[in-house]
């Protein structure tokens, strides 16, 4: 599961990214992508649709099949389902990922909004990521309080038993070497989370571009993030 501390924080990016590297230098096996929920189009770039869209045109998918719940306003699922006179249908979405399970060697789960995110009236990502026993990632924005959210992310993953593998930041805006040792020092996250910081991402003027999607994934502890990808190293 791609998980992050709240929503435009760059988990679609990391998800696409993945993706991407997946499909160059992992021919061997296949690999999907489910979005469980889909709410309001939030997603990069703004042109692109809703996130189901953008996975579709990249990487040739079903928008139905990534995305098998699918709300229009941009509200936590709960809320933007009960707009609609509707309720969140867990057994949909657990049919789907199952379904992709069966179709693919490798699933990846964006989830939707951050770890502490509804996703019905009782449930939150955490708890999904927990229920479906899902190796999750973390990703933390870089900027003016990201060391906070990552502490209170990371403590919400282990209270909720996520079987958290690490932290990727993320430069949603364009970033200096300065500004990312003074707004996200990898090595003070990690002591405070005990959290392992997989990388960074850098900031991407086209977050679509499917070639530097797989050279940014390069720089990543790939080892640690998804253990297969360790054996092809980008060149």
């Amino acid at each position: 599961m791609i998980t992050g501390t709240d929503t435009h924080v760059g988990k679609t990016v990391l998800t696409a990214a993945l993706a991407a590297y997946w499909r160059s230098y992992c021919t061997a096996q296949t690999i999907g992508i489910l979005k469980p929920i889909q709410t309001g189009g939030e997603v990069l770039p703004e042109d692109a649709g809703s996130d189901r869209a953008l996975y579709s045109r990249l990487f040739a998918l079903d928008p139905q099949a990534v995305s098998p719940l699918y709300f229009e306003a941009p509200l936590a699922p709960p809320l933007a389902a009960a707009r609609e006179g509707r309720h969140v249908d867990m057994e949909t979405i657990w049919r789907s990922f199952e379904a992709m399970r069966q179709q693919y060697d490798w699933v990846l789960v964006e989830a939707l909004g951050g770890l502490g995110s509804p996703i019905t009236y009782e449930t939150t990502v955490a708890d999904l990521a927990w229920d479906w026993h899902l190796p999750t990632v973390l990703v933390v924005p870089v900027r003016l309080g990201a060391i906070g959210q990552a502490v209170a992310n990371v403590a919400l993953a282990r209270q909720s038993r996520v079987h958290l593998k690490g932290i990727v930041l993320n430069c949603v805006q364009p970033c200096t070497d300065v500004e990312i040792a003074s707004w996200a020092p990898a090595d003070l996250i990690q002591s405070l989370t005990h959290t392992p910081v997989l990388g960074l991402l850098p900031y991407l003027s086209d977050p679509t571009d499917l070639t530097k999607l797989t050279q940014v994934v390069a720089e990543l502890d790939l080892e640690r993030l998804m253990p297969i990808m360790s054996d092809f190293s980008y060149s």
